[in-house]
């Protein structure tokens, strides 16, 4: 390395909710010399192409959704009331400009110091950036270095022309919206970006695997949504494996690459055309197809291999329970290590690391417990979930030592809907509870405001309430949230 190097306490690499954490942490809070290394736009996945944009696109599908409703309520609503989808679009990505702003200026005010480029190893504490500015390489050592780098969405590669679609990043480009759309996947994203869509007025075709979607969550959320998404009018192909072909009808003077939508500046929808073939044969033809069959760790350009940093058999960077790799000075958090790969649990992640690296002798043990964590997808309606589900709790405490609690009705809000209508927005909510004592171990809820609902209940689980404790809780009347406290 060359003597101009430049060092630093700690070196974080990846700009994202999960380094942002660590180093706001190590700089603000314990006065640690730290470099952040952001490769793409400050915030990452979350606040560029994840979290943030999609909860916003969520809510403006939820006031389409309640406006079709009000008529329920006697609101006199014409039945073709239009929205500007390009006008959100723009006001979404001023918001996110805004917070990528933010983002800098929190780390500047913290003593962070910010390079954009990309990064990789030359030596076990050595890090050169190709600077994102043109301007060439720089060289930095560090005490501690962090790998946060996240995540990126995967197009697979053996199937013929997979190219044309796009993937979540790509959807955020969509200035359009497509009047037909395929969805490969069964996780959070396919299941959100389908409800979203859907709920907007998309014709949408769902390709799963399986009879149902969610298929890591409770057999009860996986059989309740997956027909709720039907009856919403979600085309579900079942037990569809991967698809054959993917063809470009149309005639673009250049094929985007996957996560890329072309944008068009005459105010018209876009013409794309595609055709998509089944594994059976089956042909569809749609305007847009979106891939989300899961992420691969961020890591490629990295060299790993230089500081010999070891891998899972899924490609993920291997960490024990305090985010060490393999090598002494060397941490990981996040999705590039494959551990519940949401952005809380990056960003909690990182603030434990930075209190364990640089805070007073009293947190040297500081590391994220990952059990118990609560999630929620922004799906049509919402579902909740912490601890285990039915069969890993038979699977941890056998059949004969669980009781559990189930309820399922309308939410009031539906009350002046006709019964069809009652019966396409359901809720349901279960306790699974474990021993005499009943502790509940696994809450999974479906309807509206569950991710409101589930913060508080959350913090019961991690503290260990029992059914009891739930009992003794007094209700709030009338809400949705008090049949969790009710039940027998």
């Amino acid at each position: 390395m060359a003597p101009t190097a430049k060092s630093y306490d700690y070196i974080v690499i990846g700009g994202g909710s999960g380094g942002s954490g660590a180093a706001r942490r190590a700089a603000g809070w314990y006065g640690a010399n730290t470099l952040l290394i952001e490769g793409g736009r400050s915030g990452g996945t979350c606040v560029n192409v994840g979290c943030i944009p999609k909860k916003m696109t969520w809510y403006m599908a939820s006031v389409n959704e309640t406006i079709k409703g009000a008529k329920h309520y006697f609101y006199d609503v014409p039945d073709d009331v239009k929205f500007n989808f390009d006008k959100f679009k723009k006001a979404r990505d001023e918001r996110i400009l805004r917070l990528n702003g933010a983002y800098e200026s929190n780390w500047n005010r913290e003593g962070i110091e910010l390079v954009h480029g990309t990064a990789k190893f030359t030596g076990r504490k050595e890090i050169e950036v190709d600077l994102q500015d043109g301007s060439g390489k720089a060289s930095y050592t560090g005490k501690h270095i962090l790998i946060a780098t996240g995540g990126y969405p995967i197009v697979p590669a053996d199937v013929d022309g997979a190219t044309h679609g796009i993937t979540s990043d790509g959807f955020f480009d969509i200035e359009f919206l497509p009047k037909k759309i395929a969805i490969v996947g069964a996780g959070y994203i396919a299941v959100e970006l389908a409800g979203v869509l859907n709920a907007l007025g998309v014709q949408v075709h769902l390709y799963i695997r399986g009879a149902t979607f969610l298929r890591s969550f409770d057999p009860m959320i996986q059989e309740t949504l997956t027909k709720a998404y039907e009856d919403a009018g979600v085309i579900i192909h079942k037990n569809s494996r991967k698809l054959q072909k993917v063809e470009r009808l149309d005639s673009p003077a250049s094929t985007p690459a996957a996560g890329a939508h072309e944008k068009r500046t005459d105010g018209a929808s876009p013409e794309k055309r595609l055709r998509i073939t089944d594994h059976d044969g089956g042909r569809l033809e749609v305007d847009e197809l979106l891939w989300a069959i899961g992420r691969a760790p961020e890591i490629q350009n990295l060299d790993l291999g230089v500081p010999g940093i070891k891998l899972s058999q899924k490609g993920h960077i291997e960490v024990d329970d305090f985010q060490n790799t393999n090598v002494d000075g060397i941490y990981a958090l996040g999705d590039v290590t494959g551990q519940a790969e949401l952005t809380p649990v990056a960003i909690a992640a990182g603030r434990q690391l930075g209190n364990r690296l640089f805070g007073p002798p009293e947190l040297k043990e500081s590391r994220l417990s990952y059990e118990n964590i609560p999630t929620v997808v922004f799906s049509h309606p919402e579902v909740g979930t912490v601890g285990l589900t039915e069969p890993q709790a038979v699977e941890r405490y056998g059949q004969k030592n669980l009781k559990v609690y189930k309820t399922k009705f309308a939410a009031m809000y539906f009350d002046l809907y006709p019964a069809e209508g009652r019966s396409k927005h359901p809720t349901q909510y279960k306790l699974i509870c474990a021993g005499p004592e009943e502790k509940v171990v696994g809450l999974h809820i479906l309807g509206e405001a569950s991710g409101e609902i589930l913060q508080g209940f959350g913090v019961a689980i991690k503290m260990g309430a029992t059914k009891a404790d739930f009992d003794r809780c007094v209700a709030i009347h009338p809400t949705s949230a008090e049949e969790l406290v009710t039940m027998r």
